[in-house]
């Protein structure tokens, strides 16, 4: 009864490895296809990408005399 769970789990995980080498290769196999012959992969196009960040300026602080006191 072991022998077929065993065979069970082993093509699963042999899919697994296949479905996940597919999805790298979708994803980078033109890099890989560059580097195998030598040549410069094609350039990326990268888009400029501006959070939208709020900078609070901090106005100086002047130092009064009594804070100068309690320092």
């Amino acid at each position: 009864m072991i022998a077929p769970l065993a065979t069970l789990a082993f093509l699963a995980t042999l899919w697994l490895l296949v479905v996940v080498g597919a999805s790298v290769l979708e994803q980078s196999g033109a890099k890989i296809a560059a580097a195998l012959r030598g040549a410069p992969a094609a350039p990326q196009t990268y888009a400029m990408v501006r959070g939208r960040t709020r900078s609070r300026l901090q106005q100086p602080m002047r130092a009064v005399p009594r804070w100068r006191a309690a320092a």
